[in-house]
């Protein structure tokens, strides 16, 4: 890193300060206004702001790709994409009608208050976004050379400030710039080695076969498996929060499926510079590491500062929002609700949530030693928990009673939860029959669907 790099990074910082705190609108701190922006985002700032929250994993992107090759693709691509279309396809356009301020909100309004606070209570944990706290001190680390615990802290207080001023709309301002950077820096990159080492000709004669094969070494099991896991996109309050967020159903679905194109060329930039760094650096002793060290031999000054940006903008965008959206369950979805404190003072509780979700996520980071372990555990227990309430209360004639709804959210999460810590309890360190948490909790959940849904024509209740 040269001065240069170091003053393009400054100008960076003072960009998103800018953005951030300075632009205050009218009206920002009424609920609507702080949590959702006035339902005015428009289609370009959808998809900027969607695209970069949702690719917040870039160095384990960039570890799968130089391990595994191709089969990034299919792993932390495909099962996305597809996920991704069934959202948005039945439940964009949805969402934006029911005119909610959040995921619980409409809980709520199909099932009660009880199922409410209970979703509630597992979207807080479920956004609490430690793993990519941990994230970038790791990357702040591989810059820098802070130790982790000092990046963990800066990168926190950098992003709680200006999401505590301007609320979802500092959000979105600042994804717009990250994704115009974190676009910038890989193509730069990719570019580059194209044109110094050329194309695919190269990568086939310099990285071992598996990385081409759609398997990369990995059994099919193991990649059916992520394509369960993906259905956690069905459940995930930034898509939720974007769409209710938009100024129509039109511009919430259309958002998305451009999303899943901006998404899918971002992908072939990181899966082939991970292949690159392969081909060139192909003993490195830490994968996590390799867009860092391929940037290093391939970027003069300038352009190596613009990289750094590219992978501080991807999960530096992923942060801010995740604390925004755990500060806003806390906020509106938590203390709102169980206390009945005026619209008026949800901005004040959720600038509180934000302290306190912040200090959460930063012992989370420094507690966990790996981002997967992270998303695993809270993925695990929140995704069985909510995934067929929350379809469910869409669609009104196949809705479950207000009951069972409730005892889904409580019973799924909690065996999920179980199976999860059974590992401490088992010689080998295995799961109970050797089973994912995710399966239990979600085949519990869809039991009581099965049993536990109106059998007779009803009033649909719920804002569609």
């Amino acid at each position: 890193m040269s001065l240069i790099d170091y003053a393009i990074i400054l100008a960076y910082l003072l960009s998103l300060a800018y953005f951030g705190i300075v632009r205050r609108q009218p009206g920002q701190d009424s609920a609507l206004g702080y949590i959702l922006g006035g339902r005015s985002l428009t289609l370009p700032a959808f998809v900027a702001s969607l695209v970069s929250t949702w690719y917040g994993g870039i160095l384990g992107v960039g570890e799968f790709s130089y391990k595994f090759g191709i089969s990034n693709w299919l792993v932390f691509g495909v099962p996305y994409y597809l996920a991704a279309f069934l959202f948005a396809i039945f439940l964009a356009g949805k969402a934006r009608k029911a005119e909610v301020l959040t995921i619980p909100d409409k809980l709520d309004l199909a099932y009660g208050k009880k199922t409410a606070v209970a979703g509630s209570i597992i979207l807080f944990l479920m956004t609490l976004p430690a793993a990519y706290v941990l994230m970038l001190a790791v990357l702040l680390k591989f810059l820098f050379g802070w130790p982790i615990w000092m990046g963990a802290l800066l990168g926190t207080i950098f992003s709680i400030f200006y999401v505590h001023l301007g609320g979802f709309r500092s959000v979105v301002r600042t994804d717009i710039l990250q994704f115009v950077t974190m676009y910038l820096g890989f193509i730069i990159l990719f570019v580059l080695l194209v044109t110094q080492y050329g194309g695919l000709e190269f990568i086939k004669n310099h990285v071992p076969a598996n990385h081409l094969a759609w398997h990369g070494g990995n059994s099919g099991w193991y990649i059916a498996i992520w394509y369960v896991i993906a259905l956690a996109t069905l459940v995930e309050p930034a898509f939720y929060q974007r769409c209710y967020a938009a100024k129509s159903d039109k511009i919430a679905r259309n958002g998305i499926l451009i999303s899943i194109i901006c998404w899918t060329i971002f992908d072939f930039l990181t899966t082939s510079c991970g292949l690159y760094a392969k081909a060139l650096l192909p003993n490195l002793e830490d994968p996590a590491t390799s867009y860092i060290g391929l940037a290093n031999i391939m970027l003069p000054a300038g352009l190596m500062g613009i990289f750094a940006l590219a992978l501080l903008s991807t999960v530096h965008s992923t942060v801010d929002s995740y604390f925004f959206i755990s500060a806003s369950t806390f906020g509106r979805d938590l203390i709102w609700r169980i206390f009945h404190v005026p619209d008026e003072d949800i901005a004040y509780y959720t600038r509180i949530g934000l302290i306190l979700s912040a200090l959460i996520a930063l012992i989370g980071a420094l507690y966990f030693e790996s981002i997967v372990d992270i998303w695993h555990d809270f993925g695990s227990v929140g995704t069985p928990a909510l995934l067929i309430p929350l379809i469910s209360a869409f669609y009104g004639k196949r809705k479950m009673t207000s009951k069972a709804a409730f005892w889904s959210v409580v019973l799924a999460g909690a065996i999920s939860c179980l199976w999860l810590v059974s590992r401490y309890w088992t010689p080998d360190g295995k799961y109970w029959l050797d089973i994912e948490p995710i399966f239990p909790g979600l085949t519990l959940s869809l039991f009581i669907y099965l049993f536990g849904r109106k059998k007779s024509q009803v009033e649909i209740t719920t804002a569609l």
